[in-house]
């Protein structure tokens, strides 16, 4: 089968779906909260997920330690695994407070290879998490390759599946990067 340009398959699902509406965030903090709302929920539920974050408890590290636990599975049930995503909205507040006095800005000023592993701390925040989150703060022009877009990218034909996700990841991502135009699509102010 021959190979489609990464360029021409992004503009036929373009098309196809129409553009996408990016969620509002707030710079990483906001973003790491967006990856930690809701498990396994679509776009919609987990903008409702944040939006309940926002309304009821907020989203400063502070407020998030001080709330109530109910006020938290409010949030998280939009998704799967409420009580473990409630307490990883915890964790996530305390590791901003503890390492990072509650101002994430800081990392995006940070070499690459230590941003990255700043934010790799979080929960839910893997190496394309965190890349994602360098991309769409106009920090880094990396792909961002999270493991849906890496099954996809190896479906048509784009490196070689390995024992390891890790493996993987950095075989496909050089075979890759060069097909795209980077730009970011999310809304993140700074």
């Amino acid at each position: 089968m021959p190979r489609i340009a990464l360029p021409q398959i992004a503009e036929r699902l373009q098309v196809h779906y129409g553009k996408q509406k990016p969620p509002k965030l707030d710079g990483p903090w906001e973003m790491i909260l967006w990856e930690n709302v809701a498990y396994l929920a679509d776009d919609e539920r987990r903008w409702k997920a944040f939006q309940v974050l926002k309304k009821k408890v907020g989203t400063k590290p502070e407020q998030i330690l001080s709330a109530p636990q109910g006020s938290l599975l409010e949030v998280t049930r939009h998704g799967i695994l409420p009580e473990q995503f409630a307490e990883k909205l915890l964790k996530c507040a305390k590791i901003a407070l503890e390492d990072f006095d509650g101002n994430l800005r800081s990392l995006l000023r940070c070499p690459l290879p230590k941003a990255k592993r700043a934010l790799q701390k979080f929960p839910g925040i893997g190496e394309p998490g965190a890349e994602k989150i360098l991309l769409f703060s106009g920090t880094y022009t990396v792909l961002a390759l999270e493991s849906n877009g890496l099954r996809v990218l190896r479906r048509l034909g784009f490196g070689e599946e390995k024992k390891s996700y890790s493996t993987t990841y950095h075989i496909v991502l050089p075979l890759s990067a060069g097909n795209f135009r980077v730009a970011s699509h999310w809304n993140v102010k700074f």
